[in-house]
């Protein structure tokens, strides 16, 4: 595939905006991802068995055609409230997602359940198999029969045709089967139990927590407080044991995958054969160094055979279940970065590789489904720039791989039923969002809206995209906002906002290079704001990701430091009023910043952070670190707690006080630690937040942290 020239040297482009209103506080952090964030077009999405599309504007369904793109009004919330009243149903106040059944019927939901709207007969009719709101635990639908699973007291329960099976009865605080907490949620596991192709079977995980310590989370409402435990596997210590189990709907039993070997080992990537007689689990052993692809008999559970095994020095990471091919149940596409970048494979039913279906020092970024006839394979890449996403095709036959998107910048599809069209969700650092219809045989695209730029009437700063080299001379991709009425000659403070950790990547060619409106409130303030992804953060390939690997941390330390050198040689740059910010893992980089190249940063704001591995989870440690036991020297070297009296500065320290995800305990020990070595630092704690402060209560949290830097830099 052809590049196209992204940038050039160090300056790629620029935008700015003069007008007359300033943002507020509010503004900025409250109305970034809604009133001010550049308007999508709600529950777009294709109607099945048509070419046309649908989505909600002022609640209004609107339909559009797929060839010209000409749209009309449908059904109105009033039309759908009178066919709701005229059934005694619950009438809606908002209408917001709909699901089409066919061409004349869509799904929708009121507070008592889901509905559905026949447009012939402009009337309201029962779902053909009852349902319930999705706000139940773990909830999650089978679309063939209609039957859906949920938990409740840890347990798993299935609903079908109306008839309710509890399929557990150990569910406790020890033993769960929700799913949503298997292995920390990572390796892809969103917390959902896996249904058969055709509805026949429900294989869900069952964790036994039992051998993990007890952490204490306190819930500061009540009077006197009280402790309320978590299960917490910190790095090196005992992890939980997992297994899966497989429900028979029609039986109405349940039998256990016969997974032999470590019970700390890792069940990920769950996937059933098209004929539901194998269930497929990609098994991860705690080193997270291998993975063999299992085949179990979904009767029996018993082992069948390896379909293949997958090594890696440092650690594998499968994170996407094996895919059978549409029409084929003798192939299936595995993913993989064996040779150094995420791409695709094909293989036969019986694990021998046919081919590498897709190659190049570019990532696959997700796999969105095949046309009609299984022929080709469609997918998002960042073949053009690693800040760019495409949208692409691959022949399944002859690997022939086709560039289905056009445009320079960050595209988002959706592709319909048959593959024939794709809908289309494009930005760039200059383009808010516009929606685009392509016909993906010819490539011929109807453009449906574009959003007008909704911050167009503000006071803005200028910013841009552009790259520097590293210690390495590996291209590092960069962000920087310039202030307000911005003057070359004068000299401005920068604040660097950061976060550098895996599964990350702040810099990305969409609107406002990925930047955040709060930098434009900063960019009133008179500051420059600067991020830089460096190495360990994603889609740049293994080898950028996996160069920290052992030494959280260090490496990432020398690439922000390389920014720092850049910015220093700006003439407008005042080199001695450099700040930094970041939360979680970007807390955990702060904090490291102000204490390991002491005097680089005069003011800092560390959220969240991570102050030494150990006490981190076992599952994300692991991975990056290996266990403290095979590490120490890696674990010794990035403790924080260890360079608290190299602080230079002002470091502020922010917590949420019921964090079950990096918990209070580590900025606890750094607050003692400075306690003891003399070291002042300043700390806020924000009771009733989680790891992050969300909400109402985020407008405090970052008029806090500016009013920080204001003050002190």
């Amino acid at each position: 595939m052809k590049k196209i020239l992204l940038l050039t040297g160090v300056f790629a482009f620029s935008i700015s905006f003069a007008q007359d209103k300033l943002l507020t506080i509010q503004d900025a952090v409250l109305k970034g991802r809604t009133s001010l964030a550049p308007k999508r077009l709600q529950a777009l999405n294709f109607i099945p068995q048509s070419n046309g599309f649908s989505y909600i504007e002022k609640d209004t369904i609107i339909i559009g055609n797929n060839i010209s793109g000409k749209t009309s009004k449908l059904v109105s919330l009033h039309e759908l409230n009178s066919a709701l009243k005229k059934t005694s149903k619950d009438t809606l106040d908002k209408l917001s997602f709909i699901t089409w059944k066919g061409v004349l019927q869509f799904y929708f939901s009121n507070k008592k359940g889901e509905l559905i709207y026949d447009l012939e007969k402009k009337t309201i009719l029962e779902t053909d198999k009852k349902t319930e709101p999705v706000t139940l635990e773990a909830y999650q639908k089978e679309p063939v029969t209609g039957a859906y699973s949920y938990c409740k007291d840890n347990n798993l329960f299935v609903v079908r045709d109306g008839k309710e099976t509890q399929v557990t009865t150990d569910g406790s605080y020890e033993i769960v089967y929700t799913g949503k907490n298997v292995h920390q949620n990572e390796f892809g596991i969103d917390g959902k139990n896996f249904w058969s192709p055709k509805g026949n079977f429900l294989a869900f995980y069952r964790m036994d927590q039992s051998t993990v310590t007890d952490y204490p989370i306190i819930d500061w409402t009540t009077r006197p407080a009280k402790n309320v435990n978590i299960k917490y596997p910190m790095a090196g210590n005992k992890s939980h044991h997992v297994t899966l189990g497989i429900y028979d709907v029609k039986t109405n039993k349940t039998i256990y995958v016969k997974t032999e070997g470590d019970p700390e080992q890792y069940l990920t990537n769950i996937a059933w054969s098209p004929d539901e007689k194998h269930i497929y689990i990609a098994v991860l052993s705690r080193t997270q160094n291998d993975m063999k692809l299992n085949e179990y008999d979904a009767t029996t559970g018993n082992f069948v055979r390896t379909l293949f095994e997958e090594h890696d020095d440092k650690y594998t990471e499968p994170l996407h279940p094996m895919l059978f091919v549409k029409n084929n149940p003798s192939q299936f596409i595995w993913q993989s970065r064996r040779d150094g970048y995420t791409h695709f494979y094909l293989y036969n039913i019986n694990g021998k590789l046919i081919k590498q279906l897709t190659k190049g020092n570019w990532e696959v970024k997700s796999e969105n489904g095949f046309d009609e006839k299984g022929e080709r394979l469609f997918f998002h890449a960042n073949d053009q720039s690693p800040v760019n996403q495409d949208f692409y095709s691959v022949n399944i036959k002859n690997g022939e791989v086709k560039r289905i998107t056009s445009g320079n910048g960050f595209h988002i599809c959706i592709l319909d039923e048959k593959g024939n069209f794709v809908i289309d969700n494009f930005s760039n650092s200059t383009t808010p969002r516009e929606y685009n219809i392509i016909n993906t045989a010819n490539k011929k695209t109807v453009n449906i809206y574009k959003a007008e730029n909704p911050i167009k009437d503000y006071k803005l700063g200028s910013w841009n995209l552009f790259t520097i080299k590293n210690n390495e001379g590996t291209d590092l991709y960069c962000r920087l906002f310039k202030p307000v009425n911005f003057d070359s000659t004068k000299k401005y403070p920068v604040l660097v906002y950061l976060y550098n950790g895996p599964h990350s990547q702040m810099v990305t060619n969409t609107w406002m290079a990925g930047g955040e409106l709060w930098y434009q409130y900063m960019a009133e303030k008179g500051f420059m704001v600067f991020t830089l992804d460096g190495r360990g953060t994603s889609y740049r390939g293994k080898a950028f990701e996996q160069a920290t690997h052992r030494q959280l941390g260090t490496k990432e330390m020398e690439d922000q430091l390389k920014g720092v050198e850049y910015l220093k040689s700006l003439p407008y740059v005042d080199g001695s009023r450099i700040g930094v910010h970041g939360w979680s893992f970007g807390g955990f980089m702060t904090t490291t910043l102000m204490t390991r190249s002491p005097g680089t940063f005069k003011v800092g704001a560390a959220g969240g952070p991570v102050i030494d591995w150990t006490y981190y989870e076992i599952m994300y440690t692991e991975r990056y670190m290996d266990s403290p036991q095979d590490n120490k020297e890696g674990y010794e070297k990035n403790n924080l707690l260890n360079y608290v009296d190299k602080l230079k500065g002002k470091l502020l320290m922010i917590h949420g006080a019921q964090d079950p995800v990096v918990v209070w305990q580590h900025s606890v020990m750094y607050q003692k630690k400075a306690v003891d070595k003399g070291i002042q630092l300043d700390y806020y704690l924000y009771p009733g937040h989680e790891h992050n402060v969300l909400g109402k209560d985020r407008a405090h949290l970052m008029e806090k942290i500016t009013n920080y830097f204001i003050d002190n830099l």
